[in-house]
């Protein structure tokens, strides 16, 4: 299942149809089950056999890297006026650290790294805490697309019936629809794409 924020899916249809035939046919071509392999510790979970988060990330990932997606970083300069980042944020890094440091401030380097880019579309694979789907939807892929490195964002996610079955922790799709429809219809101003995978 999938979510389409500011026509993220249309989007992707007309622009680039064979990433989303792609996506589908490497995320539906692996069986879930032989994940299986984490022992549950918490109260409620305590020796049951669950998904391992880890596990899949490493076989998603190598399966997108077979396909030709690759890590993406960008390096930036931050410092503690507000103003002054405003006016670096379109600068290039180098530019961005000549101008803070005339400004007399101190210049710190930041970076923000996506797990898959491919031809201007970026995808994160997110089993880990659910702190972190907030954290690339309303900050990574908007960093990402406001420094014109993308054009549209993709985020996978457990659904709640697989997230049931893995340690305490993991995020999972409903909720992160609910946080995306409580910002209002244009927020985060990125297209996006949220989608929602089980076994």
């Amino acid at each position: 299942m999938y979510h389409s924020h500011l026509n993220g899916w249309e989007w992707l249809q007309v622009r680039r149809p064979g990433l989303w035939e792609e996506i589908v046919r490497i995320v539906t071509g692996i069986d879930a089950s032989n994940y299986k392999t984490k022992v549950g510790k918490e109260a409620s979970r305590a020796g049951r056999m669950l998904y391992s988060p880890t596990e899949l990330n490493k076989r998603l990932a190598q399966d997108f890297t077979a396909a030709g997606w690759e890590e993406s970083r960008t390096s930036y300069w931050v410092t503690d006026d507000f103003e002054l980042i405003r006016r670096s944020l379109a600068l290039d890094a180098a530019e961005q650290k000549a101008l803070i440091e005339k400004e007399g401030r101190r210049a710190i380097l930041s970076h923000n790294q996506t797990d898959f880019v491919k031809e201007r579309v970026a995808l994160e694979i997110q089993f880990g805490k659910y702190s972190f789907i907030a954290y690339d939807l309303f900050v990574k892929h908007m960093a990402f697309y406001v420094g014109d490195k993308i054009d549209l964002g993709l985020e996978i996610l457990p659904t709640k019936l697989m997230q049931a079955e893995m340690s305490s922790g993991p995020g999972y799709y409903e909720s992160a629809l609910y946080d995306m429809a409580r910002q209002g219809r244009g927020v985060p101003a990125v297209p996006l794409i949220i989608i929602g995978v089980e076994p």
